[in-house]
């Protein structure tokens, strides 16, 4: 419960503050992945984006090369859990048949005539 209103707590404010500001960042940019053009070609009028598309654009593909690189950098944590997995499973199979199996006898079982 705290979870969820700790959640509501920080994203709407978060929210109000990215729609506030997609509407004061609305003028058109140029956006250029050829740094070999000149300036002056780009200037040409009807051309360009809003600046908040560019930032929010920019936000999205650092968090998800972020999350890419995470997950990269977890790989060996997840083998590590899947290897104590099957191990744990493999245990569990061997006690389960360890108890449905007749019980042995043990030495006190031997020594009495």
């Amino acid at each position: 419960m705290i979870r969820r209103i700790v959640g509501w707590v920080v994203l709407v404010p978060l929210c109000l503050v990215l729609i506030v500001f997609a509407l004061a960042n609305r003028q058109l940019v140029v956006v250029n992945f050829n740094p070999f053009v000149p300036s002056e070609a780009l200037t040409t009028p009807g051309v360009g984006v809003p600046l908040f598309l560019v930032l929010f654009t920019v936000l999205l593909f650092g968090v998800v090369l972020g999350g890419i690189a995470t997950w990269f950098a977890q790989a060996s944590h997840r083998r590590d859990e899947r290897t104590w997995r099957r191990e744990a499973e493999r245990l569990s199979r061997e006690v389960d048949a360890m108890r449905r199996s007749p019980a042995l006898p043990t030495v006190d079982d031997l020594a009495k005539p």
